[in-house]
């Protein structure tokens, strides 16, 4: 079974400049000289951490880590403004051309993965392949899963705690809910949207190894940040239209692309990488019977890094 590479240091960062109060972080580890691929992270809005570097073998990968707009270590953190899923689309484009890649590897997990299928949808010419894990299509039905009808049959204390933090009764309504009181300026109010929204997010995501946060204990400006970004892009439903991802599919048939889900995903249930894997039958799809949304786990670890290194043989 294979395991994460060993950790890395990047032999460069810089801040991407996009033309508007942005600057977003990126950086790049293992080969210069080697196969280019990108790391799209979840969210939105969570930002990279170290051990991503880890996927990629070192000495076959030029290994490219972004902090998309306004998180991780983009300046300015938490900034609403010329945030939407095109900007972050088109900084992918920019960092290609900084860097003078012709073509390369999209990594992306959850919202990552959205990302990169729009990403080569818009600049397929540029891909040379793509790997997504716990797809995420973005449709209203997926948001209607994890805020509606859905994930709180599986979860309903949990989600009865989310209904407290705004003072809501049901589904209805609910987003919007959360969108008022986070951006409003009673200090509890958004303190209590907060919690909701981040322990509701963390329980679904993580499952039975979800263990609470201490509900005395002040929430980071950085948190709160972080949440009215998340919840800006719900309300706005990405930025995308109604199932704008498959409705474009035929233009990355060509495309060499690999779908892993974990099959206990419950934050982006598996029926969303299974439609895009109906939707590309070309496509390797693999769906992992223990695992579930995050990239965690000897059996997730396994199916990533084999990925990587597969996808290092046929692109080399």
């Amino acid at each position: 079974m294979k395991q994460l590479y060993p950790d890395i240091t990047p032999f460069n960062t810089f801040f991407l400049e996009t033309g508007s109060v942005h600057r977003v972080y990126v950086e790049q580890s293992g080969n210069p000289a080697g196969i280019p691929v990108i790391f799209l992270h979840g969210g939105p809005c969570s930002g990279t951490k170290p051990h991503h570097r880890c996927f990629f073998d070192p000495e076959r990968y030029h290994i490219v880590l972004m902090d998309q707009r306004a998180c991780g270590l983009s300046q300015p953190f938490g900034e609403t403004l010329s945030n939407t899923t095109q900007d972050l689309i088109e900084d992918i484009e920019r960092i290609r051309l900084a860097l003078r890649v012709e073509q390369w590897l999209l990594f992306g997990g959850s919202w990552g993965a959205t990302l990169a299928l729009l990403y080569a949808q818009r600049y397929p010419k540029h891909v040379g392949a793509m790997i997504l894990r716990g797809v995420f299509l973005a449709r209203a039905s997926d948001m209607d899963w994890f805020l509606g009808h859905g994930a709180h049959k599986i979860y309903p204390q949990a989600w009865s705690d989310l209904l407290d933090s705004v003072g809501a009764n049901s589904a209805d309504g609910l987003l919007a809910r959360l969108c008022e009181a986070i951006f409003s300026a009673d200090d509890t109010a958004v303190q209590n949207a907060t919690r909701g929204w981040q322990a509701w997010g963390a329980q679904v995501a993580l499952g039975t190894d979800y263990r609470g946060s201490d509900i005395n204990e002040p929430l980071s400006v950085p948190l709160i940040q972080q949440t009215r970004m998340e919840l800006n892009f719900a309300r706005h439903s990405y930025f995308l239209a109604e199932n704008q991802i498959l409705a474009a599919i035929d233009s990355i048939q060509h495309i060499p692309t690999r779908i892993i889900h974990g099959q206990n995903d419950l934050t982006c249930p598996l029926e969303a990488a299974w439609r895009l894997h109906k939707a590309m039958p070309q496509s390797y799809y693999r769906v992992l019977p223990r695992s579930g949304h995050v990239a965690h786990g000897d059996e997730m670890v396994d199916a990533l890094v084999s990925a990587t290194d597969e996808m290092a043989q046929r692109l080399a």
